[in-house]
C-alpha cells in the first residue's frame, strides 16, 4: 500500500460462526495482520458467538416467568469455556458483563414484565461478552488492539411511521461522514474491535439493528470512516449463482455491481443483509465477501464497476415465509390516487411492501418477514383498515423465486423450458 494510503481505515466484519471456535479466530489474526503489514488500520465489527442471540430470546421468555437459572448458566459456560479455549479465562470486565446480565434478567423476573429499552439492553449482552473476547485474544497474539464500545459512536435516527418498539429493536443509524469518529479511533491503537448488531440513540440507550444487523454495522462504519475497503468475513466465499447447500452445481459469482447484490440480497440470499449495500454503495466503498475458514479464497467483490452489461442470469433465489396481499377493485379502473391512498394504509401500520404486481383492477403487493412485524393480530389490523378500500385477499405463506441479472427481457425467448418446472404450481406473480 502505498504512503498515501497508509492512514486509510479497513472494515473487517465477522459473523457469529467466524468467532466461534479457535481456529476461525487464529484465522481472524492472519486476517488482521496481512491488513495492518499493508499499511491500513484496522476496525474489526464482529457478532455475538453463534445460536447466541436465539439464547438471550429463550432467557427473556423464561425469566419473564422465572425459570431463566439454568439457561443462564448454560449461556456463562459457552462463553466461559470459549475463553478456556482461546487461551484468555476471565477478566474483571468479562465478569461485569456476565453480573448485568444476570441482574438484568433477576429484574425482569421480579417485574413479570420487559420494556423494548431493556430487552434491547439484554439482547446487546451477546456482542459485548463476544468481543471483549475477541479484543483480549488478538492482544495476547502480540496484536495491538483497543475494545471500542460502539453505542458512543453510531447513533440511531428516528424512523417515520415505525412502530415504537422498532425504534429498540430494529433501528436504522446516520451514515454520512464523520471526521470526528474517525479522529477519535485514530487516538486509539492502530487495530479496534467494536460490535455489530448494536448502537446507540441520542439519549444514550441502547438499541439494535435488527437479525442480521452486524453486517449492516459494518457498512454503517465504513461509511461513517470512508474507509478503503468493507470486508464481509462469512462462512461461504462470497454470493453464489443459487444456494450451493441445495445445488452443488452453482457457481460463485466473483464480481457483482451494487445493484446486483442488492438484488440477490433482498430475495433471499442470506450471505449479506440486504440493508449493509446501500451505505456501501451511498459512499462508493468497495464490498468483498471472503470465507472465515478458508481465508485464501478469492471471495466476491462488489462495487459500482463490478460484472459486466451483457444479458444474462446471475443468480436464481428463493425467499420463503413471503405474506401477498391482494388489493382488488372493479373501481380502481382508471381512479386517479387508488395506489397512493393503498399505500398510505401500508406506512400508517409500518409495513414496508416489498414487490408490486397490478392489473387494471386489482394489486398484489408481499410483505417480507425479515422487514415487517407480520404477526396476525398486526395483519388484522392492517386488513381491517385496507377493507375500507377494497375487497382484500390474505395469501401466504408463499415461496419468491426471483431471477436476478441484467437485461433479462432480452432473453427470455431462452428461458421457456425452465418455466415448465412450475406447471404443477400455483403461480402468483409480483
Amino acid at each position: 500500500m502505498s504512503a498515501g494510503v497508509a492512514a486509510e481505515w479497513i472494515v473487517l466484519k465477522f459473523g457469529g460462526t467466524s468467532v466461534s471456535t479457535l481456529a476461525n479466530w487464529r484465522n481472524i489474526a492472519a486476517v488482521v495482520r496481512e491488513r495492518r503489514a499493508a499499511g491500513a488500520r484496522v476496525l474489526v465489527v464482529h457478532s455475538a458467538l453463534s445460536g447466541v442471540t436465539d439464547s438471550l430470546e429463550k432467557l427473556i421468555t423464561a425469566a419473564l416467568i422465572g425459570t431463566h437459572a439454568p439457561l443462564l448458566a448454560a449461556f456463562e459456560e459457552r462463553h466461559r469455556s470459549l475463553a478456556d479455549e482461546l487461551g484468555l479465562g476471565s477478566s474483571p470486565a468479562f465478569e461485569q458483563q456476565l453480573a448485568a446480565l444476570g441482574t438484568m434478567l433477576d429484574a425482569a423476573a421480579r417485574q413479570a414484565s420487559l420494556n423494548d429499552r431493556d430487552r434491547a439492553r439484554i439482547m446487546a449482552c451477546g456482542e459485548l461478552l463476544a468481543t471483549e473476547l475477541g479484543a483480549r485474544f488478538l492482544n495476547a497474539q502480540g496484536i495491538a488492539t483497543s475494545w471500542w464500545d460502539v453505542r458512543t459512536g453510531l447513533r440511531s435516527v428516528p424512523r417515520a411511521n415505525a412502530p415504537a418498539a422498532a425504534q429498540y429493536l430494529s433501528a436504522t443509524c446516520d451514515y454520512s461522514a464523520d471526521a470526528a469518529l474517525r479522529e477519535r479511533l485514530e487516538l486509539l491503537e492502530p487495530v479496534v474491535l467494536t460490535q455489530g448488531f448494536i448502537a446507540g440513540n441520542a439519549a444514550g440507550d441502547t438499541v439494535l439493528l435488527g437479525r442480521g444487523g452486524s453486517d449492516t454495522s459494518g457498512a454503517y462504519l465504513a461509511a461513517k470512516l470512508r474507509a478503503a475497503r468493507l470486508e464481509i468475513w462469512t462462512d461461504v466465499p462470497g454470493m453464489f449463482s443459487a444456494n450451493p447447500r441445495s445445488m452443488p452445481a452453482a457457481r460463485l459469482l466473483r464480481a457483482l455491481h451494487y445493484d446486483e447484490a442488492q438484488e440477490i440480497a433482498s430475495s433471499g440470499a442470506k450471505v449479506l443483509h440486504p440493508r449493509c449495500i446501500m451505505p456501501a454503495r451511498v459512499a462508493q466503498i468497495p464490498l468483498w465477501i471472503y470465507a472465515t475458514q478458508t481465508p485464501q479464497l478469492e471471495g466476491t467483490h462488489v462495487s459500482a464497476s463490478g460484472g459486466d452489461g451483457a444479458a444474462q442470469v446471475k443468480a436464481v433465489c428463493i425467499k420463503k415465509g413471503i405474506t401477498l396481499i391482494s388489493l382488488d377493485s372493479p373501481g380502481m379502473w382508471h381512479e386517479v390516487g387508488f395506489l397512493a391512498d393503498a399505500f398510505r394504509i401500508f406506512r400508517q401500520h409500518g409495513m414496508s411492501v416489498d414487490q408490486v404486481s397490478t392489473s387494471e383492477t386489482s394489486v398484489t403487493v408481499s410483505l417480507d418477514p425479515a422487514a415487517n412485524n407480520l404477526a396476525q393480530e398486526a395483519l388484522d389490523a392492517l386488513i381491517a383498515d385496507l377493507n375500507q378500500l377494497c375487497r382484500v385477499q390474505l395469501l401466504g405463506p408463499c415461496a419468491q423465486v426471483s431471477l436476478v441479472g441484467r437485461n433479462i427481457r432480452a432473453i427470455l425467448h431462452q428461458l421457456g423450458a425452465a418455466f415448465e418446472l412450475f406447471t404443477d404450481q400455483r403461480i402468483y406473480t409480483t
